[in-house]
């Protein structure tokens, strides 16, 4: 019998153990799952991060950690995780993300905040223009960065893509390296930030990026917290450069009460909603994960700890 450890906070283990009990016998997997068991009988850690540094270098025999979320920013860098790591990418979270992106794009495209937030009678006759005349840029292009560009093409937007390697999309035009990334950001109105948290991508959106944006260009970030230098973003939101920031993600969680990120005009505070891990659907994927394993296939997702992602 496999011992499969549940290595998350406490709140977590009752919502979770009976979708992943179920996906483990869904997979045909004679599985142990447990939150006590001695770490070096370990076979497989389904890890949430959150509840501090874990400590692996117990987990001896541990064929592999797999990871409840899309992020891995929190564990690949711990010193005692040794074995494998698999991240999550699941279609729940996949959805959430092309629905979080697509409804903020569709926001400041049509520039619904003019008459949401009216506090006066005022009738005019503006129409946007068409998703078609709309350039929209997704910067990293993962799994979800690629579902949420498919999604945006499909509504007619103009879709360009960035990453920091070469990548191919239908409809999307794909960039890569430093220059297509100043491209990029050059010509987009709206860009959507969906970039790994790393060394290399920290501040990706600085003062001197920003200034290559259109006067008037919305950011979205569902990312990571870190990929946008913060004050460089509020200088560019108060000269007029940027004409608004919708942020979901932040470098401190959750987002002190004192921020002027809160109190910004421009600014759209979202608490780390844009996607969520869905036990029901997640939970197959570490079952599937597990059998392929046992069946000597490769990891799905699994993490490149040089690259950090």
């Amino acid at each position: 019998m496999l011992k499969v450890q549940m290595l998350m906070r406490d709140d977590m283990i009752a919502p979770w153990r009976p979708h992943l009990e179920a996906a483990l016998a869904e997979a045909g997997l004679d599985a142990e799952l447990a939150t006590d068991h001695a770490p070096e009988v370990v076979d497989y850690v389904i890890y949430a991060p959150g509840g501090g540094a874990a400590d692996l270098s117990g987990y001896t025999n541990t064929k592999a950690v797999l990871g409840l979320w899309a992020g891995v920013e929190s564990i690949i860098a711990n010193e005692t995780l040794t074995q494998p790591y698999a991240r999550m990418v699941d279609e729940g979270l996949t959805e959430g993300m092309v629905e979080w992106v697509t409804g903020h794009v569709l926001r400041h495209h049509l520039g619904l905040d003019a008459h949401i937030t009216r506090d006066a009678p005022e009738w005019r006759q503006t129409a946007p223009p068409l998703a078609r005349q709309r350039k929209v840029a997704i910067l990293g292009l993962g799994e979800l960065g690629a579902a949420c560009a498919m999604a945006l093409t499909r509504l007619n937007f103009v879709v360009a893509g960035w990453s920091r390697s070469p990548k191919s999309l239908p409809g999307v035009a794909c960039f890569h390296g430093d220059a297509g990334l100043d491209r990029v950001l050059s010509e987009a109105e709206i860009v959507v930030l969906l970039l790994p948290s790393t060394p290399e991508t920290e501040n990706t959106l600085n003062a001197r990026r920003l200034a290559l944006m259109p006067v008037g260009a919305v950011v979205l970030n569902p990312g990571r917290g870190a990929l946008i230098d913060d004050e460089a973003l509020l200088a560019a939101l108060d000269s007029g450069r940027l004409g608004h920031a919708t942020l979901d993600t932040f470098r401190v969680e959750p987002l002190p009460r004192d921020h002027p990120f809160w109190s910004h005009p421009n600014v759209t505070v979202t608490p780390h909603i844009a996607s969520e891990t869905r036990p029901e659907t997640a939970s197959r994927v570490v079952a599937a994960n597990i059998r392929r394993v046992e069946a000597g296939e490769p990891l799905l997702h699994q993490v490149d700890k040089a690259r950090g992602y």
